[in-house]
């Protein structure tokens, strides 16, 4: 996959496949800040993310606020739709989780805390075109 990368998709086995290409550019270490609409699939696509990591159970970190998974690669989920504060942030351990090295961290909702962010991460953005079909944008950050 070569970046900028952006694809319209029509379904989700093209979605998957996306994810699938998106993950072998992936290392500890690395942040994934993903950004879309309610329903746009940032979840979904994250749950293929670590399929290809040897993770078979993943679940919406919504009302968890983080999740942690481990396969072959440990996987930190965060969401930060439900975050009112950055103090909140800062109860959650957030900062922990970004000085991971040992991990893959995604955070869905990323733009609600853009301040929070490091400088280097990678961007992803989905966007919903109808029932089926969503266009999916990747990017590095600096």
């Amino acid at each position: 996959m070569q970046l900028p990368f952006e694809k319209i998709v029509n379904s989700e086995i093209e979605t998957s496949a996306v994810a699938a290409e998106f993950s072998k550019l992936l290392n500890t270490g690395d942040l994934v800040c993903l950004n879309g609409n309610l329903g746009s699939g940032k979840t979904f696509f994250v749950k293929n993310i670590c399929k290809e990591f040897a993770i078979e159970t993943t679940s919406s970190p919504s009302f968890a606020i983080v999740n942690e998974y481990f396969g072959n690669t440990k996987i930190i989920h965060v969401d930060f739709y439900r975050i009112k504060s950055i103090e909140e942030l800062h109860d959650i351990g957030f900062g922990e989780y970004l000085a991971s090295m040992e991990s893959i961290v995604f955070i869905e909702w990323a733009n609600m805390f853009e301040e929070v962010l490091p400088k280097k991460y990678y961007a992803v953005e989905i966007s919903q075109l109808n029932e089926s079909a969503r266009k999916i944008k990747i990017d590095w950050h600096e």
